[in-house]
């Protein structure tokens, strides 16, 4: 599996990112492919630049030739000048804002993009320790940050760097010491900008941080909003809330101190300087030893260091945030999935139906030590969920998994569809070890369907392809109609193109229905069912029984469920406890042998004996 992240523009073997070689890497993979474009943005800005610098000459012009008395033609001509320099400089600077925020937003689209694909490759544990609000927080809101970086700060900072220097440089043409008191005050703000830079970034990062677990709070809380208020927790919510909202007030406020000492300390800096070249020009003025209009122009110079100055201090400032989200961003792209293709891996599975092969299969969600099960004498690993599991089914036949809440069920099927690797052992499907397939053939040849189907705010087609816009309508349409599934979607509004809001306009047996629908379209060669008829209401259980019917028709099957209807349909059962295999078997031998566990779940209950 190709991994996506700013790791691919640093060399091979480097040590940790700094901060710059991460602003490096996101320039290189994100605004080199625009070069073009960037190129125009820079071309416009300095064109800017040089007009600024250009204007306050011809207003000098102007008011030395007015002072000797000159022709009204030299004026108006200067008077002219001017006017159109000014309106060109607006054109220039509308052009360049227009281009850098279409870099700007066209890198951020693909860093959002990159950044979201990564995350959806990263294993269940990780999904399954950040909340949806905190992701959206660190896809969305981090990388949206990091769009004044693309679109501006780099030619802003260049930008506004030349323009000190051809300011500073012309007000040394002027007169030497105005020169030089000037840049001591330009290297004084700036030394003062970097010191605070460096005390900003890091209360960023907490900001940020404490930003998006408040946001991934009042998502999980707004999801379970109905149980919260079934069990009467609204005050406990509301509590935890108001801690994490002071924590957030309080590193916003931390990190906005800091920036507000960049502006305080730049604007003492600058009204110093200022009234310092101010006094200057009177005293040059006063003794004769510059004009008027000189005067104006090295007064006016004076005031222009502060916008380029006030600019550096904003991109100083966007630098400190983006320095914090750039950090949380690599971040996510350095957790690499410990689930991907191996190196070699890429052995096709067999066409049909598989074989599955459990050897040896230990798996833990978490090292713990070793210790007894006194029940049964076997070593087992505290933590395991499963333990030494050892099973075959042959192709074509369908597996019936039974064991209580908590037994290891689930982590099998998860295993099979290699959403975890095994600690020890193999698991085999039509004879091959699941890590010499590539993952993008295991998907595609096993499907599975659990109690909870995820649907998502689209059409019904949509919602049934996944958003493939390579499969057709007819397509979905002989699918449906095999499975005794057309006359019910006809009977949606609008058919096919019927909006789902998320599944709430569905029951829950409804959305079951096309989550085997969609198994279908995929023509897998074993089907794993995880609770998946749990859910069902009586009017659609008569449509699923079809449905699985021809689900597992010339398919091997692995079936969880509690009912014995379901059951019923296994070729084997194979009963777990403790994360061990403790009867496996063919169901119409152990449900005709009375010394069997199954035989003895089969007289107590299903229902009652796994609850």
């Amino acid at each position: 599996m190709s991994t996506i992240g700013l790791n691919d523009s640093l060399p091979r073997g480097a040590p940790a990112r700094s901060t710059f070689q991460l602003y490096r890497a996101l320039l290189s993979r994100y605004l080199k492919p625009q070069t073009p474009r960037v190129i125009l943005m820079a071309v416009l800005l300095l064109a800017g630049i040089g007009l600024a610098l250009v204007n306050p000459l011809i207003i000098r012009y102007f008011l030395d030739t007015a002072q000797t008395g000159a022709a009204t033609k030299s004026l108006m001509i200067a008077g002219v000048l001017f006017i159109a320099f000014a309106i060109l400089q607006q054109a220039m600077t509308l052009a360049a804002s227009y281009t850098s925020q279409a870099v700007g937003w066209t890198a951020t689209i693909q860093l959002r993009a990159d950044l979201a694909l990564h995350c959806l490759r990263l294993d269940m544990p990780f999904h399954k320790s950040r909340t949806p609000g905190e992701m959206i927080d660190r896809v969305e809101g981090d990388v949206s940050q990091l769009g004044n970086f693309f679109s501006q700060f780099s030619i802003r900072v260049i930008g506004d760097g030349l323009l000190i220097l051809g300011i500073l440089t012309l007000l040394f043409l002027q007169n030497v010491w105005m020169g030089l008191g000037m840049l001591v005050y330009t290297l004084l703000t700036l030394v003062v900008l970097g010191y605070i830079q460096k005390l900003a970034v890091p209360r960023w990062a907490a900001e940020r941080q404490a930003g998006a677990i408040l946001d991934g709070y009042i998502e999980e809380r707004i999801s379970g909003a109905e149980e919260i208020r079934a069990a009467g927790a609204e005050s406990y919510a509301m509590r935890r809330l108001y801690a994490l909202m002071r924590t957030f007030t309080e590193k916003t406020r931390a990190s906005a101190v800091v920036s507000s000492m960049a502006f305080n300390l730049t604007n003492l800096v600058y009204v110093i300087g200022y009234s310092a070249g101010l006094a200057m020009s009177i005293y040059l003025y006063t003794r004769s030893q510059a004009s008027l209009g000189t005067a104006y122009l090295v007064t006016y110079y004076i005031g222009m260091l502060s916008g380029p100055l006030q600019s550096i201090r904003v991109q100083v400032e966007d630098l400190q945030q983006a320095s914090a989200n750039i950090q949380r961003v690599q971040e996510l792209f350095d957790l690499q999935p410990q689930v991907g293709d191996s190196p070699g891996a890429g052995m096709p599975l067999p066409l049909g139906a598989l074989s599955v092969e459990f050897d040896h299969v230990s798996f833990r969600y978490e090292d713990e030590q070793v210790n007894k099960n006194h029940s049964t004498g076997k070593s087992l690993v505290e933590g395991h969920v499963l333990n030494d599991i050892t099973f075959s089914i042959r192709p074509g036949r369908v597996l019936g998994i039974l064991g209580r809440t908590g037994s290891g069920k689930s982590t099998m099927t998860r295993l099979l569809f290699r959403l975890y690797d095994p600690n020890q052992g193999t698991v085999r499907l039509g004879g091959i070890d699941l890590r010499q397939v590539s993952l993008s053939d295991l998907r595609q040849q096993v499907s599975m369907v659990t109690q909870d189907v995820q649907l998502f705010q689209a059409t019904v087609s949509e919602n049934l392809t996944f958003f493939n816009p390579a499969i057709p309508n007819s397509r979905l349409e002989q699918v449906l109609k095999s499975l005794h599934l057309w006359e019910w979607v006809q009977s949606l509004p609008a058919g096919l193109e019927t909006p789902l809001a998320g599944g709430e306009s569905l029951s829950a047996g409804e959305a079951q229905l096309l989550a085997f629908a969609r198994v279908f379209l995929k023509n897998p060669g074993l089907v794993i069912l995880d609770e998946a008829s749990s859910r069902l209401d009586p009017s659609t259980e008569a449509l699923m029984e079809r449905t699985v019917d021809l689900l597992f028709a010339n398919r091997t099957g692995v079936v969880i469920a509690h009912r014995l209807k379901t059951v019923q349909r296994a070729d084997d059962i194979l009963i777990l406890e403790d994360g061990c295999v403790v009867e496996y078997g063919p169901r119409l031998e152990l449900a005709a042998n009375p010394s069997s566990r199954f035989y003895h779940l089969l007289q107590t209950g299903l229902e009652e004996a796994l609850a």
